[in-house]
């Protein structure tokens, strides 16, 4: 099957075997760090292409569709696909394809929960006190954490992920209670979930928030200035989801003024860019945006876009296409 695929960062060598494996050629941008705009539509000029892989980073609008056009699918080697203009590919008879994995969901708990380990216990403030030679022998009073069991957390967002959130937090005696658009029952069987529509009487409610939505119109700013008021002043946020969810600015604010006790974050509103501010605090752990690193993960995402890809040159309909309707 000839085929011209341009991947525009370089990704595990999997999915690269798999389509050479059917006959494609294949093309890697092996240069590191993002892709700016003016870059990709480059790359794309270069070759009449028939499919791309792309990542989170690369935006795909009008712009792009224009200089692409013998392009017929965009793969998008993530979950998440708010970086491609999903109604205008539609319009233009693009297909886009995502990458889901059972693992990622697994991961992105995972990470979750290690985000919120660490500021339990202190862990980063922990340990850049003894690597500055502050530690001067046991203290009973010494980066006094919170215990977990017993403690209510609060899901935002009753998906895959927040269903692995759940688990964790059963198997580490949380109290869970959650927010979605409508309730899942099956969250509430497996782990006696309550379910609170109203995402302030969460908040309220709630010794660590963690955030598991996508990014869309209503979810913008979801944890707002406003909203952040309401939590407890002992309270935790927790953001592995997409960075505009919550509003920066005001959570800076609102970890200066101590109205919530901390916060970690994967992912960030001005990515790659971070507030200035939030650099400064020693009760937010930043992490860059990794929750789903793992050599497993990466490679389950790379089979899935791959095989997307070859499904669709086959006049198949691929598993993950996310603009059918």
């Amino acid at each position: 099957m000839s085929k011209n695929i341009l991947i525009t960062r370089k990704i595990p060598d999997v999915a690269i075997s798999m389509l050479r494996a059917e006959g494609f050629t294949v093309d890697v941008n092996e240069k590191e760090g993002s892709v700016i705009h003016e870059q990709l539509i480059h790359m794309l000029a270069q070759k009449p292409y028939d499919g791309v892989i792309t990542l989170l980073t690369d935006i795909i609008d009008s712009d792009v569709l224009d200089v692409a056009k013998s392009v017929k699918i965009f793969a998008n080697y993530a979950s998440g696909f708010d970086n491609i203009d999903i109604k205008e590919a539609k319009a233009r008879g693009v297909t886009v394809t995502n990458a889901p994995t059972e693992l990622t969901s697994e991961a992105v708990a995972q990470h979750t929960f290690a985000l919120i380990l660490a500021l339990a216990n202190r862990v980063v403030e922990a340990d850049a006190f003894v690597r500055s030679g502050k530690y001067q022998g046991w203290d009973p009073m010494l980066f006094i954490g919170t215990h977990l069991s017993g403690k209510t957390i609060g899901i935002v967002g009753g998906g895959k992920i927040g269903d692995m959130v759940a688990n964790f937090s059963k198997s580490l005696g949380l109290k869970i209670i959650y927010n979605d658009v409508a309730p899942n029952a099956d969250l509430e069987k497996k782990y006696e979930a309550t379910y609170y529509k109203n995402l302030d009487e969460l908040l309220a409610l709630a010794d660590f928030v963690t955030l598991h939505v996508p990014l869309l119109p209503s979810t913008q700013h979801l944890i707002n200035e406003k909203n952040l008021r309401l939590m407890k002043p002992t309270s935790f946020l927790i953001n592995t989801s997409r960075g505009p969810v919550v509003d920066e600015i005001a959570l800076e604010k609102a970890l200066c003024e101590k109205i919530i006790a901390g916060a970690g974050l994967d992912v960030f509103e001005f990515e790659p860019k971070i507030s200035a501010g939030l650099l400064e605090l020693s009760n937010i752990v930043l992490t860059p945006h990794i929750s789903s690193a793992s050599t497993e993960v990466r490679n389950a995402m790379a089979r899935a876009v791959a095989t997307n890809l070859i499904a669709f040159f086959k006049g198949e309909t691929p598993g993950n296409v996310v603009n059918k309707e």
